[in-house]
């Protein structure tokens, strides 16, 4: 036992010698090659071997011959680990080098393809992850670009809507000012008409920009979705009743939500209003509210004779109208844009998805926290 316990000890001063001497090699070549890394660490365990094996040789005495023998067969296994090690890092920094090109034209031209060649499971990984950013950078590209141009299309359309009722304000003021207005009475309530609706078009854009800005601060209280639509349509009775559209709101269910009263009141009045502005004379509006596993759905169904497949994906785009040539009556494009913005605040979803002789805009919210289960 104490033979064993001496060649033991032999033979880890021998290989603790040449760990030592390799811990110093790899921090002297730690910010070179892998490759070179590589090589450093296979001479350091045939070395260590080599000598904790010289070791207990030299402490047993073994004849010239012999340990003649156990060099050369320790040297042998030691050129071939290194050439071993070798071809291990020209290998991995071959596929290193392929890595790093295809990052390189990621930063060019913004796409990135991870190399055909095979590589350690690392940088495999590591393609993995790179490819995926790249998906994400070319969504936020695309996003960025859907958002520049919908900003363009609200710049140049609320400057339109702006400026005719600015120019029938400056006009109507300057003939009040000459004394020439027929009808001064008349003159008087256009004017608070049209300074309602520059006040209007200046209060969604603040809305709009404090929900981009993350800035909308809610205070949600429970409210039954069967009382907000029901004050809904109570408000929007007299717009209805003056464009010849009957509303209907029958199948409302009583569904409680943890919701912003205030903000999800100008939710549902949007929708009203914009189903209304879009429905024919004689045609019909319904409200429905339901619920649906752990959400509650709340449904404005219109008979605007539905929407264009391909403009679906844009309804709740800032800005959007339908069409360029729309009249300033018809909105600046900001009032679906500001629904969707708060029912997200809510953590819920807005939709729309065409039906016979119209189109169904669909709220989905969270249940209330003590309904949800």
């Amino acid at each position: 036992m104490k033979d064993v316990l001496l060649i033991a000890l032999f033979a880890f001063g021998g290989a603790a010698c040449a760990g030592v001497l390799g811990a110093v090699a790899l921090r002297l070549v730690r910010h070179r090659s892998v490759a070179v890394s590589l090589a450093v660490v296979g001479a350091v365990t045939v070395t260590a071997m080599l000598a904790g094996t010289l070791a207990v040789a030299w402490a047993m005495f073994l004849s010239p011959h012999d340990l003649t023998v156990v060099t050369l067969v320790v040297a042998m296994a030691a050129a071939v680990s290194l050439a071993t090690a070798l071809l291990l890092g020209r290998w991995v920094v071959a596929r290193s080098r392929d890595l790093t090109r295809a990052a390189r034209d990621f930063g060019k031209d913004g796409s990135f393809a991870a190399p055909p060649a095979r590589a350690t499971a690392e940088l495999a990984e590591l393609g993995r992850e790179l490819a995926a950013t790249s998906a994400r950078l070319s969504a936020s590209r695309e996003r960025e670009r859907a958002l520049e141009t919908s900003r363009r299309e609200l710049v140049a359309w609320m400057s339109h809507d702006l400026r005719t009722p600015l120019a029938g304000l400056r006009a109507m003021a300057e003939a009040l000012e000459d004394g020439v207005a027929a009808d001064p009475g008349r003159y008087h309530r256009q004017i608070r008409t049209e300074v309602e609706r520059l006040d209007s078009m200046v209060g969604d854009l603040f809305e709009l920009s404090r929900i981009h800005a993350g800035a909308l601060e809610l205070s949600p209280s429970r409210f039954s979705l069967r009382d907000l639509a029901a004050d809904a349509l109570l408000g929007a009775g007299p717009v209805a009743r003056e464009r010849g559209v009957r509303l209907f709101g029958e199948d409302i269910a009583h569904v409680p939500v943890d919701v912003d009263g205030k903000e999800m009141t100008r939710v549902l009045a949007n929708l009203l209003v914009n189903a209304i502005r879009h429905t024919p004379a004689d045609g019909t509006v319904a409200v429905a509210v339901d619920r649906r596993a752990d959400a509650a759905v709340l449904s404005v169904t219109d008979g605007c004779g539905g929407i264009p497949e391909e403009d679906l994906p844009r309804v709740f785009d800032t800005g959007w109208r339908g069409s360029p040539a729309r009249t300033p009556p018809a909105g600046a494009g900001l009032g679906l844009a500001i629904v969707r913005g708060i029912v997200e605040a809510h953590a819920g979803r807005a939709e729309v998805r065409n039906v016979p002789g119209g189109c169904r805009f669909e709220v989905t919210l969270p249940l209330a926290a003590t309904t949800a289960g």
